[in-house]
């Protein structure tokens, strides 16, 4: 469902004509929660950082809730696959692509950790999916969670009877057919996720996904703000945001945040991430993480999607580790990540 068909319908009560980057829109009071929650959590980020005792913010919801960062990048399983997949040691690109690929096909931590000690470092020389399957099969057999809970993974049909199987014999395919080389030489973003794109069970908003996480790496150097695909929350939470988007699709809405962000930022003392503005991928995040923050501060606001927030707030008491792309440029690098001690950690998708 596009956003202009999400508007069809909406309650133009209590609604103001606002200026975004050049454009007339039609905004409702969860605008200015977008702009809020932006900076509310990206002040919880550093308090983290800060090493100051929680809670780090007197928002109910924020501390009732899961919630990921302003920053995508800061999210606990980005900056993991940051540090420990992507720049751990010195891969090729196609290796990169292969790691990236595997890691997130299963989003999870100690999964990837599991296999790393059954089977060694994933490698195109070394990668088979038979033994990673079976190391899998014995982390299934003992009841452990296999896939993550931030993303449905549809399971291709190729003959398997576990979906992990499956998604081993996919990676297979890949390498086998040539894609995965074509991934490697991709030369635009917008590239990279068609090809992704075309992966079966990946679908768009995965795609999106893992073309931003295989830009994190060396081998790639595309800008955050020349490409964006809205997934199914952000579409909801700009439906929330926007009585009337000006003619605007998701894509141009986004955008125009994007371009706009430092003039409403400004207002509620927002902390950049060392000198890093907020980029596309993360003004499409925020909107997903509005949408659900408005099934309780807005819960009016409905659009047909969830009507509740699923994850609740854990305390995650391991030390922090933070490190991003080195090409960025920022204070702490995945090279040598930074370890935050003192902290007790968000638990984050």
């Amino acid at each position: 469902m596009t956003v202009h068909e999400l508007l069809k319908g909406h309650d133009r009560r209590d609604t103001r004509v606002v200026a975004v980057d050049g454009h007339l829109l039609e905004v409702t009071d969860l605008f200015d929660t977008y702009w809020y929650l932006a900076a509310e959590r990206q002040a919880m980020f550093f308090c983290r950082v800060e090493g100051r005792p929680a809670p780090w913010t007197q928002d109910a919801i924020l501390r009732s809730h899961r919630f990921t960062n302003a920053y995508r990048a800061s999210d606990r399983v980005s900056q993991y696959l940051l540090q420990h997949v992507i720049y751990n040691d010195d891969y090729d690109v196609p290796d990169v692509v292969l790691r990236v690929l595997l890691f997130k096909l299963f989003n999870r931590i100690e999964t990837w950790e599991d296999l790393v000690a059954a089977v060694g470092e994933p490698t195109l020389a070394t990668f088979d999916p038979v033994p990673y399957s079976l190391a899998l099969d014995r982390r299934f057999a003992a009841d452990e969670r296999l896939y993550s809970a931030a993303y449905i993974m549809p399971s291709p049909q190729l003959g398997h009877d576990r979906k992990h199987a499956n998604h081993l014999h996919l990676l297979d395919q890949l390498i086998r057919n040539g894609t995965l080389a074509r991934l490697a030489k991709a030369p635009t973003l917008a590239a990279l996720y068609e090809d992704l794109r075309s992966v079966p069970s990946f679908g768009p908003f995965l795609a999106f996904q893992y073309a931003i996480d295989l830009n994190y790496s060396e081998g790639f150097d595309f800008d955050e703000m020349d490409f964006v695909v809205p997934g199914p929350g952000a579409l909801r939470g700009i439906s929330k945001c926007f009585a009337s988007t000006g003619g605007l699709d998701a894509v141009g809405v986004i955008r125009a945040v994007a371009n706009s962000a430092d003039r409403f930022l400004n207002e509620h003392s927002f902390r950049d991430l060392w000198g890093r503005p907020l980029q596309l991928i993360d003004c499409q995040n925020l909107f997903c993480e509005v949408d659900k923050y408005a099934r309780v501060s807005h819960p009016h606001l409905s659009c047909g999607g969830p009507t509740r927030i699923k994850q609740s707030y854990a305390v995650d008491r391991r030390p922090l580790s933070l490190g991003y792309a080195p090409k960025w440029e920022l204070p702490h690098s995945a090279t040598s990540p930074t370890r935050i001690l003192g902290t007790e950690n968000l638990t984050l998708l």
